[in-house]
């Protein structure tokens, strides 16, 4: 059951004094005077409960006879409230015979009985007992309160760094720009991949893939309309790709892509040629004028099939890379697979992929 929230770190503890005799209520007040703790007075049920609703008591000291409603029937009324349950009542009775009537009210939460007329010594030692447990329960709540506290921000910061720490991560491993997996993830997977084929004798492709023309978009339009299209051509690539493929950004406008489960040399040519027609629909980009306008992008893809043209992760980037630099040599914007001539590049190749745009 949760206690109600207070504020009591610095407040004197609260009694209660429930009697509808003003000259009772005076006189309880002057007995309790020794003890440093605030009177609240109620001379009914009603005013009772509601002070019960509005504050905190250390105890509760309820007289039983009363006209309307009398202590027992405030007591079961209180024992109903959520605030006021657990708060200790000492019934103050004219009469200490009736035993029954001890036991409802032990029943309905009483804690002690005291008789009138009422023994101040008596009183003193049996409302400082448990003003005492009070303020032990208070401090002990105060204690847990403060370590619940400390406990969440314990997690909050460990919530935090363990977010940092996988943002970290991610940044380590994919692309800022597009979110694609970089080429430190690619070839972790490559290598897993090519591991796993080898002992189920599966097939997969690796493909190497340029944007072309992609200089003059940045040239004409902006780096920001460069960074749109590639931003594009990752998102093109996502929803072309299975679930158990990768399509990953090497930086500039150069990508790679893992094929998984796939079984034949012409299977792979027909996803590839699928791949490249998704990335020629027009993109389109905002101008420096404030206006739109529509790019039609091309890509040229280099594919190596495994195991045919490698049986490890080095061979088959290097059979794709070379397919890839054909493609660009040969005309662009089409699929090629690996072929052993492919390793003969032209010269002009030779000195850099940059030769041919």
């Amino acid at each position: 059951m949760s206690e109600p929230e207070f504020d009591d770190s610095r407040e004197r503890p609260k009694l209660l004094v429930v009697d509808d005799q003003y000259a009772n209520r005076v006189a309880m007040r002057r007995l309790l005077k020794p003890l440093d703790v605030e009177v609240v007075e109620a001379a009914n049920g009603n005013d009772a409960l509601a002070a019960c609703l509005d504050d905190e008591f250390a105890l509760i000291l309820l007289d039983v006879q009363m006209p309307d409603m009398d202590g027992m029937e405030v007591a079961e009324l209180l024992a109903g409230e959520e605030t006021a349950r657990d708060t200790a009542i000492i019934f103050v009775t004219a009469s200490s015979d009736d035993e029954m009537d001890h036991l409802k009210g032990y029943d309905l939460g009483a804690v002690d009985y005291i008789t009138k007329p009422i023994n101040e010594r008596l009183l003193l030692a049996k409302v400082r007992n448990f003003v005492e447990f009070y303020d032990s329960r208070r401090a002990l709540r105060r204690a847990r309160d403060e370590v619940h506290t400390v406990n969440e921000q314990l997690r909050g910061e460990i919530e935090i760094r363990r977010h940092a720490e996988a943002r970290a991560q991610h940044l380590a491993t994919h692309d800022a720009l597009t979110g694609l997996p970089n080429r430190l993830l690619f070839v972790d997977r490559l290598t897993s991949m090519t591991k796993r084929a080898r002992r189920q004798a599966g097939h997969f492709a690796i493909g190497y893939m340029d944007l072309d023309g992609f200089k003059p978009v940045n040239d004409a339009y902006g780096h920001r309309a460069g960074d749109l299209v590639l931003e594009h051509v990752a998102r093109r690539l996502e929803q072309a790709l299975q679930d158990v493929d990768t399509a990953a950004r090497f930086g500039g406008d150069e990508f790679a892509l893992l094929i998984e489960d796939i079984e034949t040399e012409q299977r792979c040519l027909a996803r590839c040629h699928e791949i490249l027609a998704t990335l020629a629909a027009p993109i389109p980009v905002p101008t420096t004028d404030g206006g739109e306008v529509e790019i039609a992008i091309s890509a040229s893809l280099g594919v190596a099939f495994y195991p045919d043209h490698g049986d490890d992760a080095d061979e088959l980037m290097h059979n794709a890379d070379s397919a890839l630099y054909r493609v660009k040599y040969e005309g662009k914007a089409s699929v090629r697979l690996f072929e052993s001539v492919d390793d003969a590049r032209p010269m002009p190749l030779m000195q850099g992929r940059q030769m041919v745009q």
